[in-house]
């Protein structure tokens, strides 16, 4: 069982989501930011006894801001506010998104600047460990005042309404959830539904949390995927015949991206020791290889980048201040951090990128698939030709991954409608940005899997010589999984088994 994960509302981190989210990593709340919690609480509690108009306190919400509430209706006001709310619809999102939305909505409820009970972070970090999951909707976010609809039902758990699934805690695994209502796994685990005091209810939905776990998930999917990415492109190299001097220090130097440097560094020691290199390194009539394979460094290189980019965007996010209005000592201040429009632009940027890693892997396929193209591999790297179609289809299955990924790599951040009676006049849509982020990666990855396969099959056509050091330990791990392609089979279970291992971890 990973470590135990302490919240202080300041420090977590990426790897921090990661292990509570799919390996049951056990949460605590940080005493002393329970005791920041429940001063910044005390500010509120004296502005309601002063009777003092504050927003989302004893106001209305959105447009209907403008609307008094009385004191007696205020506990009131937070219930229907959450009930109202969760109005989403769809598929449920995945159990490691929701234990990052729950980790993330306790972290920043720490905060001084939320102002309330430091029981509501309490309660969802003994969620946590309980396994218990609320059951939220993908849709009816556009990451506005947050992600108002997935952190409601999130919510409505708290409050004992709603529907939770039960375990289990380590995400991947064969044990199934179980699905009860919330009042009832709540009880079974010994914990009372909340009932939400002032400002309690738009302080647990006002923010990014729904949006930022499944970004936080999918960067780092995708930085293992650009590992594994490099092992793909430097087996398809060797199988092609390809010459490692574009990736030579040099030419780097004089173009200092720093992805490209990772980028070119990785290849270098991919295919350091080939004998495939060695055979062909004297006479070969070409002078220079395709773009695929040549300027891989500057095309991955451009990638790396770009997930650093939105790695280092939800980073910040992870221990922002997202909710409305922020508690400043004893000044209630509104203002917008929940809008989602910096999470909506990585996810988007994120999305481009992995299409474009999942679009010159493709590229890869085809020209050892393509007789015209494959430095003398047999037609689609079979030796019967013909009477085999060989993996013919792998590369046709990949194209069609990849034209999914051109259509979605459209940017939801700028496809703003406007909602809420023109309140909420401009919109990001981050939770569109999301799902096609996360629809995108999965494609990518099944796409490295088809190059992984497809390399290592071109390779047995390079035999007796040997790959180098690297590329060879990664293509003994993708036999382990995947026999050489001896006469005509399904290879869906292959692609499948494949893209599982590429899912769950970096292969070099």
């Amino acid at each position: 069982m990973p470590h135990t994960i302490t919240l202080t509302g300041d420090s977590l981190t990426l790897a921090d989501l990661v292990v509570v989210a799919r390996q049951g990593a056990q949460v605590r709340i940080a005493p002393d930011a329970a005791a920041r919690a429940d001063r910044s609480r005390a500010a509120i509690q004296r502005l309601v006894e002063r009777g003092a108009a504050v927003y989302g306190v004893n106001t209305g919400f959105g447009r209907l801001a403008s609307e008094r509430i009385p004191s007696d209706n205020i506990r009131q006001l937070q219930r229907n506010l959450i009930l109202s709310h969760a109005s989403g619809m769809g598929d449920p999102l995945p159990p490691d998104v929701v234990r990052g939305m729950m980790l993330l909505r306790a972290n920043v409820l720490l905060r001084p600047t939320s102002g309330v009970r430091p029981l509501l972070a309490e309660r969802l970090a003994a969620m946590l460990n309980a396994a218990i999951h609320p059951v939220v909707p993908e849709q009816g976010s556009v990451g506005a005042s947050g992600d108002l609809a997935p952190l409601s039902h999130m919510a409505m758990a708290l409050i004992g309404e709603g529907d939770v699934d039960v375990g289990p805690p380590i995400i991947g695994g064969d044990a199934k959830p179980v699905r009860l209502p919330a009042g009832q796994a709540l009880r079974d685990a010994g914990l009372d539904p909340i009932e939400l005091e002032a400002k309690e209810g738009l302080a647990f939905i006002n923010g990014t949390q729904a949006q930022s776990a499944i970004l936080a998930l999918v960067a780092h999917d995708a930085r293992n995927l650009w590992r594994t990415a490099h092992a793909a492109a430097a087996m398809s190299i060797e199988a092609l015949l390809g010459t490692p001097v574009p990736f030579e220090q040099r030419i780097h130097d004089v173009r200092p991206h720093r992805g490209q440097h990772r980028s070119a560094e990785l290849l270098r020691e991919l295919i350091e020791g080939s004998e495939i290199r060695e055979s062909h390194r004297t006479h070969d009539p070409r002078v220079q290889d395709a773009y695929s394979l040549r300027c891989a460094p500057q095309i991955l290189g451009a990638v790396c980048d770009a997930i650093e980019f939105a790695a280092g965007v939800v980073e910040v996010e992870l221990n922002a201040a997202t909710d409305n209005p922020l508690v400043f000592g004893d000044e209630i201040v509104s203002g917008g951090n929940f809008h989602g429009q910096p999470v909506a632009l990585a996810l988007d940027v994120l999305a481009i990128a992995l299409t474009t890693l999942a679009g010159v892997a493709e590229r890869r396929i085809e020209r050892m698939v393509n007789p015209d193209l494959s430095q003398g591999l047999p037609p689609f790297l079979t030796s019967n030709a013909g009477l085999q179609s060989g993996l013919m289809m792998v590369q046709i299955t990949a194209a069609s991954q990849v034209a999914e990924c051109r259509v979605l790599a459209t940017p939801a951040s700028v496809q703003s409608i406007p909602t809420d009676a023109n309140q909420e006049d401009f919109v990001p849509m981050s939770m569109v940005a999301a799902y096609k982020a996360q629809r995108i990666l999965r494609n990518a990855q099944r796409v490295v899997a088809a190059e992984l396969i497809t390399a290592a099959q071109g390779l047995e056509f390079r035999k007796p010589l040997r790959p180098g050091r690297a590329v060879e330990e990664v293509y003994c791990r993708v036999r382990e999984m995947v026999s050489p392609l001896t006469d005509d089979r399904s290879l869906t279970p292959d692609l499948e088994r494949v893209t599982a291992l590429v899912a769950q971890e970096a292969l070099i």
